[in-house]
């Protein structure tokens, strides 16, 4: 893995895509580099199976522009806070030493997002501190490194953001990433999409709610569409005519 500026982290294969992707893509139009780690393979997902969502998860990185997409498979809806599972994550952190992570939704309606926001984010910690020992995937100790900022990104539940990003010339991209998930979102005519296996998220209903709720967070700016954050630590500025 090089060095990134952004990692992006996921519970799952599609929350990425879902909650944030549109960020990713501005800050790639600006030269900057988003690296992409998946805590799990998303097998309990109703449709299609942990090598299909391998297989979705890739061609998203690829079309995003991702410097790598690594996934830590963690098990699915039962992944726990370990001292193991904080480690892998802190491995991950040191190899691409990036400076802004974007993480799970702090509290969510699947169970697996808030846990996940918890490891994320005390990973982060904990990689800046000399004393936690981790190495490489050659078996060199890893230097310390701790991000100068972890946001949250928001999910399904309707959370209120601490600032918002403008994605309102990424929205019709995003949407297309999100699609590179066949077999979990609302496109009949792919041969992994399995008419029979119905979900919250599998409709095209579900398609029309994410588009919604980013014009809903963009309202307040000013923006066509955008997507919402939280924070850990109250952020600072040097000039006020920097907000919008």
């Amino acid at each position: 893995m090089k060095k990134v500026d952004i990692l992006a982290i996921g519970a799952h294969p599609d929350d990425i895509e879902l909650a944030c992707c549109g960020t990713l893509l501005r800050h790639l139009d600006q030269g900057k580099s988003v690296g992409l780690l998946d805590l799990t393979r998303g097998e309990l997902g109703t449709r299609g199976s942990a090598e299909i969502r391998d297989r979705e998860a890739a061609q998203s990185a690829k079309l995003m522009g991702a410097a790598f997409r690594k996934n830590l498979k963690l098990p699915d809806g039962f992944f726990t806070y370990t001292r193991e599972n904080v480690k892998m994550i802190i491995q991950v952190v040191r190899a691409c030493r990036p400076t802004i992570v974007l993480a799970n939704a702090v509290t969510d309606r699947h169970p697996d997002h808030g846990r996940a926001a918890r490891l994320i984010s005390e990973a982060c910690y904990y990689s800046g501190l000399q004393k936690v020992v981790t190495y490489d995937e050659q078996g060199r100790p890893q230097d310390r490194w701790r991000p100068d900022n972890v946001f949250h990104y928001i999910q399904d539940r309707n959370l209120k953001p601490d600032f918002i990003v403008d994605i309102s010339d990424y929205i019709e991209k995003k949407m297309e990433l999100i699609l590179t998930f066949r077999s979990q979102f609302y496109l009949p005519e792919a041969d992994e999409y399995a008419d029979e296996l119905n979900s919250p998220i599998s409709g095209e209903d579900f398609l029309a709610f994410v588009r919604a709720k980013a014009a809903a967070y963009g309202r307040d700016a000013g923006f066509s569409y955008a997507e919402g954050f939280t924070v850990e630590r109250t952020p600072g500025i040097t000039d006020l005519f920097h907000l919008v």
